[in-house]
């Protein structure tokens, strides 16, 4: 079966409109851009499409590839202090000139609805509550948990170990009381491991590595790529029509993990809304 990321973004989204009606509220979110990487750009529009459709606004704020680090830490601080703005996130990949973590970990944590900061990360590394949580790793609980089945106990193998995905979602899956294997670039004998896994999620950047027969019958298959065919055609990471008869469910590439991903950085700024409307 197919897990269907865009029809679940758009619940999701319903029912934050919802919420944003009821509450008479307007979440804001800052989102700080800097150069012309066209997925970047692709990114942020997206964003900004799915945040007008529920009463989200969103800022955004560009800069060229020659701004400085002093400019971006000055800007962060001074969004950090507006109570207009509820969320920040600083739009990847970044200059290799410019310090990302060090611009990340100056974002409040309050207004960390990426999650990307150490005080967010830390809290869901030792799974405690009130942190903010990951986009993309939030979005792929939510769409295991989708599927009705049960993730106690089951071995999870991530194709992955980034920060934005594979650390924050090995961390997330331990949580739910899955058995979690990291896998990356200098992992021996990684079909046979991922044969070994009820959850197999890919998030390597590989177009179409994850073949039918990496792949466990009745197993799981989420798919994070994001990439370019032979034929210039988007793909993931799993090959899907290969994967498709094997896997139990799997999520497509695209209209899986990307929108939901969307799904849950609104989620977690209307979250924050909440919370700082009652504080002030």
């Amino acid at each position: 079966m197919i897990i269907d990321g865009k029809k679940l973004a758009e619940n999701v989204r319903q029912s934050l409109k919802k919420i944003i009606d009821e509450e008479k509220i307007v979440p804001v979110l800052a989102v700080i851009s800097v150069g012309k990487d066209k997925a970047s750009q692709i990114y942020v529009r997206n964003k900004e499409k799915a945040a007008a459709e529920i009463g989200v606004k969103c800022d955004v704020y560009s800069f060229s590839d020659d701004v400085s680090q002093q400019e971006l830490e000055n800007l962060v601080l001074k969004l950090n202090c507006d109570k207009a703005v509820n969320g920040i996130i600083i739009q990847q990949p970044l200059p290799k000139a410019l310090d990302g973590d060090a611009l990340l970990d100056l974002i409040s944590p309050q207004k960390d609805v990426d999650g990307f900061g150490v005080f967010n990360a830390g809290r869901l590394l030792l799974n405690e509550k009130g942190g903010l949580v990951a986009a993309t790793p939030k979005g792929i609980l939510r769409m295991l948990e989708s599927t009705g089945e049960t993730l106690a106990g089951k071995h999870a193998v991530i194709i992955g170990r980034s920060k934005i995905v594979g650390r924050p979602l090995a961390a997330l899956l331990l949580n739910q009381h899955c058995t979690v294997t990291v896998a990356h670039s200098k992992t021996q004998h990684l079909p046979e491991l991922c044969q070994c896994a009820d959850i197999l999620i890919a998030a390597c950047g590989q177009p179409k590595i994850v073949k039918k027969n990496w792949v466990k019958k009745g197993a799981l298959v989420l798919d994070v790529g994001i990439n370019r065919d032979e034929n210039g055609k988007i793909c993931g990471d799993v090959d899907f029509d290969d994967v498709v008869d094997v896997a139990k469910f799997v999520s497509p590439v695209p209209g899986g993990v990307g929108p939901m991903t969307v799904a849950m950085l609104l989620e977690n700024t209307v979250q924050t809304c909440l919370v700082q409307t009652k504080e002030n």
